[in-house]
């Protein structure tokens, strides 16, 4: 191979990449044969519930946890296996966790060039850029004591960021803020590691916070990654009914398939691919079920889109601050079923209604 060649294959190379990591700990496997990338400038998430091994498979690319068996590379370098292993301090990973407790005897300046390497005058350079990037340069020589829990939150991703690591691991890093501060810091975080071209590597349970944030959810269960790819194509084509559990409340209806379909009181639903005699889930979520105001007291009138309406009784209704939360008991089975409504709709309890579903937004898994 030239050396042109090689130079544009580790220039295509992933900024991280892990292989085939194995970790277990008395003899169970808590992360099981992970495999992911992530570019420069792309933020990845880890998302699953505890204890499914992503925190583990984060300390794994830090190096301060050794895998069982496995690879890990940056920018196409291999920096540990099982035999060979780059420090932590030499993998230019930054880290940034749930505590981002600053140096208390530090100045704000002092805190945010710890990591940085150079003169002092270099080290204050950087710390008053990256400062003016979260607009606290005004801030430099106070002490942590002396700023808000915002600031001291900002200042402490200026510090994270300033040695300029190629890779930021994040590990529920905004877990410990209240809603109002959330959402801002997130957005500066991520507008700061992008503008630095840094591969992101972030550790959430939280489906909201991982469709927020990330260009690619990595959903873990039981130590392995049961599903890959961009937050849409994750939630609308999930593989499981748990993968869809876990991003929202769910609806189930139970069905068993004949000649590839699936017969149920809101009509027939594809199935194909499974044999005659087939239990099945139909999973939905409560905003795909839709209750049809134009068709109270009619019957169960079948439509192109949403097939055949059910009837069902509400049991309660509640307001959630954008949309209403509904409730039914369907009459074919006695099962509770939920439905949103944006805005307000409190129907009062005993009320009969008619509902369809939004057969397009349905997933149907063996059950």
């Amino acid at each position: 191979m030239n050396q042109t060649s090689h130079a544009s294959q580790l220039q295509a190379a992933p900024r991280l990449e892990v292989r085939n990591l194995v970790r277990s700990f008395e003899g169970r496997r808590v992360v099981d044969d992970v495999s992911l990338f992530v570019q420069a400038g792309q933020v990845t998430c880890l998302l699953g519930p505890s204890g499914c091994g992503k925190s583990t498979t984060l300390r794994m690319v830090a190096g301060v946890e050794m895998q069982d068996a496995g690879e890990i590379y940056v920018d196409g370098k291999l920096i540990c296996d099982t035999v060979f292993r780059v420090p932590p301090e030499r993998r230019e990973i930054g880290l940034m966790f749930q505590d981002f407790a600053l140096f208390p005897h530090l100045s704000v300046c002092d805190n945010v060039s710890f990591g940085v390497k150079g003169s002092k005058a270099e080290k204050r350079a950087r710390a008053e850029e990256m400062l003016a990037k979260v607009s606290l340069k005004q801030y430099i020589d106070a002490y942590p004591h002396e700023l808000s829990g915002g600031e001291q939150q900002r200042v402490a991703l200026a510090r994270a960021v300033a040695p300029r690591p190629r890779i930021m691991l994040m590990d529920e890093p905004f877990s410990g803020l209240d809603d109002r501060l959330r959402d801002g810091i997130r957005d500066e975080t991520l507008a700061l590691l992008k503008e630095e071209d840094a591969a992101v590597l972030l550790v959430t349970h939280e489906p909201e916070e991982a469709m927020r944030m990330a260009d690619e959810i990595a959903l873990m269960r039981g130590g392995k990654i049961v599903q890959q790819g961009a937050p849409y194509n994750v939630y609308t084509r999930p593989v499981d009914r748990a993968a869809v559990a876990f991003f929202s409340d769910t609806n189930v209806l139970h069905a068993r398939v004949q000649g590839a379909l699936a017969e149920t009181p809101f009509g027939q639903f594809l199935a194909p691919g499974l044999p005659d005699g087939t239990d099945v889930d139909i999973v939905f979520r409560p905003q795909h079920l839709k209750i049809d105001f134009d068709r109270a007291g009619q019957g169960p009138l079948p439509t192109p889109s949403d097939g055949v309406a059910a009837r069902g009784v509400v049991q309660r209704a509640r307001f959630l601050g954008h949309e209403s939360l509904v409730e039914f008991r369907m009459d074919h089975d006695g099962s509770m079923l939920k439905a949103t409504v944006p805005n307000v709709f409190l129907p009062e309890a005993g009320r009969v209604m008619w509902l369809t579903i939004r057969r397009n937004r349905c997933f149907v898994f063996p059950a």
